[in-house]
């Protein structure tokens, strides 16, 4: 008997194999079979798409020339996709055991190339998406959701690509390449790019089937972290690649909802937005790296808001004030001596001035006191010390008076904050299986009972929670996944964040969380900053 692609709820099989457990007939005649859970089978020929039960015959047809079955479970039967190859796009249908029913849905759109592989995936917030892969190796993901179809991203894949299939747990999308062998991909779509080869080409015998190890499962491995859907999203940068850096946040005393959420492009400059994403200036002052804010500080005798950034073209330390409407204008800049400038920032010190910690990518870190000189801001040079490796994120609890640090290969330390005091550093927390390098950007949010310091774990696209206060109890961890009904993307490979526990009305009544998205999906785009409701870390860490 010919061997052909079959389904075992993820598995590539033998269909004669199959064939010998279902009654000859519509099941011997099948190019394509998978097994259901209630012992039926879904069946594919020339005719079309046939349900049937555990001995063979069939309870229901979808008339329909397609191939590329694949299916998941989903409540009292499943959820089966087929090419249909007369119009050129994937059919999704809908398999009720207990009715005996196949019912066609709203189909995908057609991809602007020929089919030749489809395959499905189910991930952690168990979202089901369609991978669709042409013969020159184009491809998309696509998510859906009830009648939604949104493309996620597309993809570059091998040419000739004849079968895909996911392992949900792995999150590996697998395809073949002919005489090259198989290959995993990340299926996981604010994953770090990446693939491997499982088994090689020349290893294959003719007619050899790759058996995938595919169970069905509740949910994925990857939901051990709890999942946070963002609640907005800024509009993209202006520049495509790795742009978008670190956000802060300035609160409307008057307003709350007339906040301003700052964001640095590495590329171009300072970026201003409103609570709804929108933006509102560009300022071009080149490439700024970090960004904080500080309100209601004392600089040259004035009373200010402002905003200091790294400036890596020179450097240089940035200076903005923000005005009572929340526009920013630069307002002076300083020197620093550093050859490498990279993470910066600030601390309102007890007698309500302004200091700024500034990095180097060698570890070096400098305490400036910011001055007014002649109507410009510059600053004073208080402290110097320095870890052994890279860091970059840095974050001030004003009212403790200390600084936490990210070296981003060894973790998080914490010193005194003060300019006058031993620059004795102590481990918060290190890389591990919790902190997963490069340890990036952090925010402080403090609470009505307790005092919270969020770290962006790069390594696993996740954000760690710990109390801001000895002995930094771990209390829990979350990835940021997709707000489908907004058509927002998670995040992931995330380098700056920030938190703040103030009012912004709204979904933001107990505060709100920005964070820098390495990964624009739903659909690809240049990188943005995603919003996130503090309510909803609380309730998904159960914090107070």
């Amino acid at each position: 008997m010919k061997i052909f692609n079959t389904i075992l709820f993820g598995a590539l099989v033998s269909c004669g194999v199959l064939a010998q457990a279902a009654q000859p007939g519509l099941a011997a005649k099948a190019s394509e079979l998978a097994a259901l859970p209630d012992g039926g089978w879904l069946s594919l020929d020339k005719q079309g798409l046939h349900l049937l039960d555990a001995g063979g015959k069939e309870r229901a047809m979808l008339k329909v020339r397609a191939k590329h079955l694949d299916l998941r479970p989903q409540g009292n039967g499943a959820l089966a996709v087929v090419m249909d190859a007369n119009a050129e796009h994937v059919l999704p249908v809908q398999v009720d055991f207990q009715a005996g029913t196949l019912t066609a849905l709203q189909p995908f759109p057609a991809p602007p190339f020929g089919i030749e592989a489809v395959c499905m995936y189910r991930d952690a917030q168990q979202i089901d998406h369609l991978f669709v892969v042409g013969k020159d190796g184009q491809a998309e993901q696509w998510l859906m959701a009830g009648e939604q179809r949104k493309q996620v991203r597309k993809l570059a894949l091998p040419p000739h690509t004849k079968h895909c299939r996911v392992d949900d747990g792995a999150q590996q999308l697998l395809v073949d390449e002919g005489q090259v062998g198989l290959w995993a991909y990340n299926a996981e779509a604010e994953g770090v790019p990446e693939r491997k080869l499982l088994k090689r080409g020349s290893t294959l015998k003719k007619g050899e089937v790759v058996l995938l190890p595919w169970k069905p499962v509740a949910a994925p491995v990857a939901s051990a972290k709890a999942i946070v859907q963002p609640r907005g999203q800024t509009e993209p940068v202006a520049r495509t690649g790795d742009a978008a850096d670190d956000p802060a946040i300035w609160r409307n005393p008057a307003d709350p909802a007339g906040a301003r959420i700052l964001g640095t492009n590495k590329k171009q400059g300072l970026l201003v937005y409103n609570l709804d994403g929108k933006q509102l200036q560009l300022l071009e002052v080149g490439r700024l790296n970090n960004v904080d804010v500080r309100q209601d500080v004392t600089v040259g005798g004035r009373k200010l808001d402002v905003a200091v950034a790294t400036q890596r073209d020179d450097n240089s330390v940035m200076l903005f004030t923000i005005d009572a409407q929340g526009v920013v204008k630069a307002a002076g800049a300083f020197a620093t001596g550093l050859e490498n400038i990279y993470g910066m920032c600030l601390y309102r010190p007890a007698d309500g001035g302004l200091e700024a910690f500034i990095n180097d990518k060698d570890g070096s870190f400098l305490q400036y006191r910011v001055e007014a000189e002649g109507g410009a801001m510059t600053g004073k040079l208080l402290r110097r010390f320095k870890v052994g490796s890279q860091p970059e994120g840095c974050v001030v609890d004003d009212r403790n008076e200390r600084l936490f640090l990210g070296e981003e290969k060894r973790g998080v330390w914490t010193v005194s904050a003060r300019g006058d005091a031993p620059a004795k550093l102590s481990m918060v927390v290190p890389v591990g299986k919790q902190l997963v390098a490069d340890v990036e950007g952090m925010g402080l949010y403090h609470g009505d009972k307790a005092d919270y310091l969020v770290v962006s774990s790069q390594g696993d696209n996740s954000y760690l929670v710990l109390d801001a206060k000895a002995p930094y109890k771990v209390r829990g961890s979350f990835r940021v996944g997709y707000n489908v009904e907004a058509g927002i993307d998670g995040t992931s490979e995330t380098d700056g964040l920030e938190v703040s526990s103030a009012n912004f009305g709204g979904a933001y009544g107990k505060g709100m969380l920005v964070i820098q998205d390495g990964y624009k999906r739903l659909p690809d785009g240049p990188q943005n900053f995603k919003y996130v409701a503090w309510e909803d870390v609380a309730k998904a860490l159960k914090l107070d």
